[in-house]
């Protein structure tokens, strides 16, 4: 979608030669006060793009430290409408936000009822792992009606056929998965990632963030070598979850984002 928050910051990272920086954390987790301020610190730090994750009960892609915040927001009571103040929170910082979920939580809710209430918020867009642009009729309608952005998933598996399709109903970016199975840190970035981008490359000109992995600077200059956004999710939660407490969390949280930055801008 032109004219996109999303659209924007991709037009000045491109002008600055370098690719963004993405990053992942579940909506309240530790709490939703904590992780208003572990957003404010990861944009503060240098990340150029939040997702806030729709904490799930049912989360079949996520590894551990995903399951396990996830988890810990569930049981402080993080609602619907508690993710979508969030996201408006993370918005506010003037870092574009989308709200990363599972299908189920938003039909239940009401399509165009997340989707109104996600804009109104600030929000720039959907990033839904498990929701293929056929089965998105609902979806596509929604978010052309209340300008957000649909960011679909693509995998290594993926057939050309099914690419092209992809990243003709996506907006905002495409969102590689660079290995196959759940999400996690990983010693080393895949191999696959880059063979996927290339081949992402000629069916689209649309920006594509690679997933799935990173936690380090070095990694992150490495994947900023072929994609336009380099996306963390794993280790920024690990900060969190293996903080003593809330303030030692959120001094992890800033180191390792500026590592990362310092990785995609090198």
């Amino acid at each position: 979608m032109s004219g996109s928050p999303i659209t924007a910051l991709f037009d000045r990272t491109r002008a600055e030669n370098r690719a963004a920086l993405v990053g992942y954390l579940p909506a309240g987790f530790p709490s939703k006060e904590l992780s208003i301020a572990a957003i404010e610190t990861m944009v503060e730090a240098g990340v150029d793009l939040v997702e806030v994750g729709l904490p799930y009960s049912d989360p079949v892609m996520d590894g551990p430290t995903i399951q396990a915040a996830a988890d810990r927001a569930l049981e402080a009571g993080t609602r619907i409408a508690d993710v979508i103040e969030i996201a408006g929170r993370s918005a506010a910082t003037g870092a574009p936000t989308v709200i990363m979920t599972y299908w189920n939580p938003v039909e239940r809710y009401g399509v165009d009822r997340f989707a109104a209430e996600l804009a109104a918020a600030g929000g720039a867009g959907l990033i839904t792992p498990d929701m293929i642009p056929d089965e998105a009729e609902e979806w596509m309608a929604a978010s052309t009606a209340h300008g957000l952005d649909r960011v679909f998933l693509v995998a290594p598996s993926s057939s050309d056929e099914r690419l092209a399709m992809t990243a003709d109903a996506a907006s905002g970016f495409i969102y590689a998965t660079a290995v196959m199975g759940v999400t996690g840190q990983r010693e080393q970035t895949s191999s696959l990632a880059p063979e996927l981008v290339a081949r992402l490359r000629k069916v689209t000109d649309k920006p594509v963030g690679v997933g799935l992995g990173v936690s380090n600077g070095a990694q992150a200059h490495e994947v900023a070598a072929f994609a336009d956004a380099v996306i963390v999710g794993s280790a920024l939660v690990r900060c969190l979850l293996d903080a003593p407490d809330p303030d030692s969390g959120l001094d992890a949280l800033r180191r390792l984002v500026t590592d990362l930055r310092a990785g995609v801008e090198r």
